[in-house]
């Protein structure tokens, strides 16, 4: 039987559904390095995977120079899932300074008007994302784990004794940062895909310059050692190390095993190694396969950095050390003594 309809039922109902449909892309703010992505940024299309079944994926990448052409040509082809690329060539963007980088999120979503806007949660993810998230008005969910549905997120809490179902009802984007230990790059490989996603330039004519913060220098160490955050074997050492004269043993015992150098806040605090190599809840996030740990205690805020390695192995002279508790593979015995006896029974990396 026909139901009579009111013209304002139906105009507002199209206005619901154009509105719905409006919002179908997801963009992922990717970073690269030497013409390529960087390991977390393709942890970063891997979770935008669980959103784009249906929808589009565009990957927004900045810079100036040549290196920039090189990686938009490498990330065109590095994943089917990816619907084009997006570049900012500026010298605006030659640093990652949080400003320019979260106006240009903004711009982009005027322009494409996304569902969902993605990076990676580490430095160059957390500089950027709340800065758009508060030029669009809308609130970020952080470290989130799992994709349950569009608008469904798990996150840890109570530095990672807990998980946080999340569902987000704001407006369009829903910004995430995710753990790049939770979304493991899979075994695509760059001709895996054979037609490259096109690549377009961001019109910038329009972007103006007005922000005070300027870039001073960036400072690296050259190191042979793989990256902390994606190394398949981590060496973490404690404060019991005792000095960074000391802390060389952990960096030897690295070298022998083609390992990336850790360290706990308290050792980083005590200036034994840089800030850049702490693991923990408010240093880096990894998930080795074998993740070392000597002299460290095991507090709170370091095991929420490294509890999701696949095989753990502790060494500490204190039996009661909370380390043991999450090892997987424990050791009650004098670093000072273990680690040279390692350093002698193994054999030289290759």
């Amino acid at each position: 039987m026909f139901k009579p309809t009111s013209l304002t039922y139906l105009i507002a109902h199209s206005r619901r559904s154009i509105a719905s449909c409006r919002y179908l892309g997801t963009l992922v703010i990717a970073e690269h390095e030497g013409g390529s992505l960087t390991t977390s940024s393709l942890s970063s299309i891997e979770a935008a995977r669980f959103l784009t079944k249906d929808n589009s994926l565009s990957l927004l990448l900045a810079g100036a120079g040549p290196t920039l052409q090189e990686a938009a040509e490498n990330a065109a082809s590095c994943h089917p899932s990816i619907s084009q690329v997006l570049v900012a060539d500026s010298d605006k963007f030659k640093n990652p300074l949080a400003e320019p980088w979260a106006k240009l999120v903004h711009l982009m979503q005027q322009k494409g008007e996304y569902s969902h806007i993605i990076a990676a949660s580490n430095s160059f993810g957390k500089n950027i994302l709340p800065r758009a998230a508060a030029l669009l008005d809308v609130s970020p969910i952080t470290d989130v784990v799992e994709i349950s549905e569009s608008k469904t997120f798990v996150r840890p809490i109570y530095a990672g004794n807990a998980l946080c179902t999340i569902r987000y009802t704001g407006s369009n984007p829903c910004m995430l940062t995710i753990r790049t230990t939770a979304f493991p790059v899979g075994s695509t490989s760059p001709d895996s895909k054979t037609n490259p996603a096109p690549i377009h330039q961001v019109d910038l004519s329009n972007f103006s310059e007005d922000w005070n913060s300027r870039h001073i220098k960036q400072t690296t160490q050259d190191s042979e050692r793989p990256d902390l955050g994606s190394a398949r074997v981590v060496v973490t050492g404690g404060r019991a190390l005792k000095s960074a004269e000391n802390f060389k043993l952990i960096e030897k015992l690295a070298e022998k095993l083609g390992a990336a150098v850790g360290a706990t806040r308290a050792a980083v605090d005590a200036g034994y190694v840089p800030n850049d190599l702490q693991v923990g809840q408010t240093g880096k996030i990894v998930a080795p396969e074998l993740y070392m740990a000597f002299g460290v205690s095991g507090a709170i805020q370091h095991i929420a950095g490294m509890r999701d390695s696949k095989v753990i192995v502790a060494v500490n002279k204190d039996a009661d050390a909370p380390i043991f508790q999450v090892a997987d593979y424990g050791l009650v015995g004098d670093l000072f003594e273990i680690i040279p006896e390692l350093l002698e029974k193994l054999p030289e990396k290759k």
